[in-house]
């Protein structure tokens, strides 16, 4: 399948679409905050939150897109474009990202080796919520419903974490992340300050960084969440069945692939990791027809059902704490 890809030249890195997204995404934030200082201090620039959170979104994928190598084989530049769409355009830790992220693609849906389905306010598997108590119990056992409600929460998470992770940077990489993060703070809070009222400041915020996180939460829920899970004492899985078994892909066209920033070819994006964004749509039919080949199931479903099928799971995973 690889020689396949690469005959197809779908390894080849896109220079000129990700300058055209990285300029246009650029042009379209410099004209919120344009848009923001015009209005002035009124409630109507609440309205800006949104769009302004669906660009926030556009710039972490960039950013992802970054640390995978997609837009340039170079390790610097790359790093650089990560450090300006994540650290100073976000608030968001390029290091800690990748790193984290890096993980999971390494072994996606594993309960000992993938962070993203580690215990936390979430699990994933029924021995993860046999020992929760007290608030975590209660959140467990709610968890389907309470999914979408606290991605509200995530664009305010990720920059937490983002500061707790410079204690574990050599030095040098904290001077860097670290002044660009409290560079993003001041240059953020200092704009809505001097556009805005403290009190419709600390409103636009609030909601433009829910907006945010929920459009995240969206964008990587249908991903792997109610997929395989790898027995950690079981068989091990090659990386062919490792990476297909555990994602699910979303149908859709040119809007999906826009909304979600081309992770609905989640199964292709796990097998071809630095493949450009723009590749992926044309690997799908052919990774498509190696695992019909080779009798793997390959999982592709609607962005409705995909939510649906991600909730059912966390809902069943709590399953046992309700009949207590």
């Amino acid at each position: 399948m690889l020689r396949t890809v690469r005959a197809h030249g779908l390894l080849r890195r896109r220079h000129a679409w990700y300058a055209r997204v990285v300029a246009g995404n650029a042009l379209a934030l410099a004209g919120v905050v344009t848009g923001l200082v015009l209005i002035g201090d009124s409630w109507w620039a609440l309205l800006l939150a949104a769009p302004l959170a669906v660009l926030f979104a556009r710039t972490a994928f960039i950013g992802h897109d970054a640390g995978h190598a997609q837009i340039t084989g170079r390790k610097d530049v790359g790093r650089l474009l990560g450090l300006v769409h994540g650290n100073l355009l976000l608030g968001l830790s390029h290091a800690w990202w990748n790193a984290k992220h890096n993980r999971h693609h390494a072994n996606p849906n594993h309960l000992e080796k993938d962070p993203d389905v580690a215990a936390d306010v979430l699990v994933f598997s029924g021995g993860q919520a046999g020992g929760r108590k007290g608030l975590r119990r209660w959140l467990t056992r709610n968890q389907a419903w309470l999914f979408f409600p606290l991605t509200l929460l995530e664009g305010v998470a990720l920059k937490v974490h983002s500061f707790q992770d410079l204690r574990r940077q050599p030095p040098r990489e904290r001077l860097v992340e670290g002044a660009l993060l409290v560079g993003h703070v001041a240059a953020y809070s200092g704009l809505l300050l001097t556009v805005l009222s403290p009190g419709r400041a600390l409103a636009f915020a609030a909601l433009h960084q829910a907006l945010f996180g929920l459009h995240l939460g969206l964008a990587f829920a249908p991903n792997h969440k109610g997929m395989e899970m790898p027995d950690p004492d079981g068989e091990r899985w090659g990386h062919l069945r490792r990476q297909v078994l555990t994602s699910r892909n979303v149908r859709g066209g040119a809007l999906t692939d826009w909304f979600l920033g081309g992770l609905n070819y989640q199964i292709e994006h796990h097998l071809f990791p630095s493949m450009p964004r723009p590749h992926l749509r044309r690997a799908q039919p052919l990774v498509r027809a190696h695992c019909r080949e080779v009798g793997i199931p390959y999982t592709e479903t609607g962005l409705v059902d995909s939510y649906a099928q991600a909730l059912r799971h966390l809902h069943e995973v709590g399953e046992p704490l309700r009949s207590r």
